[in-house]
Parts: C-alpha cells; structure tokens; sequence
C-alpha cells in the first residue's frame, strides 16, 4: 500500500520533557508495518523558548516543522491538531485529559493515567461525552515480547492454565535526598514507587493472568512503606474468584533481581516462565 493511501493523524505534544521526545522520535521512525502516516502538527510547552529547543532536538531535519505553543491551551486550540499526546507529570494528567477532550481532541495520556480512581472516571465520562478516543499510553502492552508472551501463554497455553505470576520493579531512587519540590517526593506531585514504577509490575501480572478481552475485577490488598506521606515500597495481592493471584511489588530503596517476573501454570508443579529485563528476547521456561 503507497504511503498516501494511510490515514494521516496529526499529533499535538503536550510536555516537553524526556518522555516526550521518546515518543517523538519513536513516532517519527518510518516503519514498514505502519497503519497511518503521523505528522507532529504542533509543540505545547510552558515557554516558547522550551517549545523551540525541543523541536530542534527531536524534529528532523527533513520533516515537516511543528507549530509550537507557548501553551497548551494554544495547542488544544488547533483545528490543524487531530490527536494529543500527553506527557506531562502524572499529577497534571486530569487537567491536561479534560482540556484536550472538551477541545474536542482525541488523547493519548502517558502513564500513570491519572492519580486515583475518581480521576479516571472523569476523564473517561467525559471522552464518552464528548466522542473522541482516549487511551493509556503503555507502551509495554505493545512490545512484539508482550504480544508473543500473551499468544504463547492465554492462546497456546503453553504451561496450561495460569495459577500464580510474581512480579517486581525496584530501583534506588535516593529520594530522601531529593528537594521537596521533586515530583518524587512531594505528594501533591504524585509521588511514589506505586504511580511511578509500580504500574509496570501491575501491568506484568495483569498481562499475564488476565486474557485479551477479561472483565475479570480481583479483590486487592495492599500495603505500603510510608515516610513523610510518600509510599517508598508498595505490595499488592490480587485475588481472583477462581483462585488466580498475582503478587505486584515495587520498592525506591532497592533493586530488582535480575528475573523480575515469574509466570507459574498447571501443567506440572514446576512449570514457570521468567522474563528477564536485559535479556528482552529470551523466555525461559522450567
């Protein structure tokens, strides 16, 4: 199919930290396999001067220059803007989703999705509302490993039915170092290993234990490591009806193994999968 025969999607970046230039470059790779042709049609960052500078760093030469915004209410006001990538602190995500879906945007929001439940819910009722599409911009659940990982574990069943998955992700943070202001230690940022890192551990054991199309709800216990209002390490339990669990750690005071993920099935006792993060190619299986 010639490349003008793709629906063309022009995005509007909101945020013009590292995550956003991730998905900038990542967006703008010529991939053989693509669904639509993407245009970045504009820039929204606090300053017009940041705007500039992101542009410079992260537009290619040979592609088609951005409008850039000295706001992102100039950018949700594009009629020239289709769809909005959101990439700014999680604790801005509500405000900025709102924003964008009244302005009658399609949204693409980078995890965490929101602070708390009442603010998805929002954000969602209102997306319905007004009609446009939003989504959660986890990347893992798009990973060619993932994608492989789900055929061979809910399709093929590969270790037969699965009972137990395990899942952590830690790093040393260094937070009681940190300034107040930091979005890792002031609470009114979002602060902590929950929103910040441990959405990837949930993410795992969801992927894991739950099929393509699950409405399954697990009852869930948590329990965190609080210092000054901060969660420095989170475990939950998640309990299914018919017996499945998932375990989801995540810790800013130590570091993960190097197998951060274990999926255990039915076919024998000791039948698993461990995923290990530098190895991304590699399955094994016990």
């Amino acid at each position: 199919m010639a490349s003008n025969d793709f629906p063309i999607l022009r995005w509007g970046i909101v945020g013009t930290g590292v995550i956003s230039s991730w998905f900038v470059t990542d967006l703008s790779l010529d991939r053989p396999d693509r669904k639509a042709n993407h245009i970045i049609q504009a820039i929204g960052s606090s300053s017009i001067e940041k705007g500039t500078t992101f542009m410079d760093n992260n537009i290619g030469k040979n592609l088609k220059r951005p409008t850039v915004y000295g706001s992102y209410q100039e950018l949700f006001a594009d009629t020239n803007v289709d769809i909005v990538y959101i990439g700014t602190p999680h604790a801005f995500h509500n405000q900025n989703c709102l924003d964008a879906i009244r302005a009658g945007k399609h949204v693409l929001c980078e995890k965490p999705f929101a602070i708390n439940a009442r603010e998805t819910k929002e954000v969602f009722e209102e997306a319905k509302q007004k009609g446009v599409f939003i989504m959660e911009a986890m990347w893992t659940r798009f990973f060619p490993l993932v994608q492989k990982l789900r055929e061979l574990i809910h399709s093929e069943k590969a270790i037969g039915d699965v009972q137990r998955v395990f899942c952590d992700f830690s790093m040393p943070m260094g937070i009681a170092s940190l300034p107040a202001s930091s979005r890792l230690k002031n609470p009114a940022l979002g602060a902590g290993s929950l929103l910040d890192i441990g959405i990837y551990s949930l993410t795992w054991v969801l992927l894991a234990l739950e099929g393509e199309f699950s409405h399954d709800t697990p009852d869930v216990t948590a329990n965190q490591r609080l210092e000054d209002g901060v969660d420095m390490a989170t475990s939950a339990l998640l309990l299914y009806e018919d017996g499945r669990q998932g375990i989801a750690t995540c810790s800013t005071l130590s570091k993960t193994p190097s197998t951060f993920c274990r999926i255990e099935g039915s076919k024998v006792s000791s039948k698993w999968m461990e995923l290990r993060p530098r190895h991304p190619l590699l399955l094994q299986s016990k």
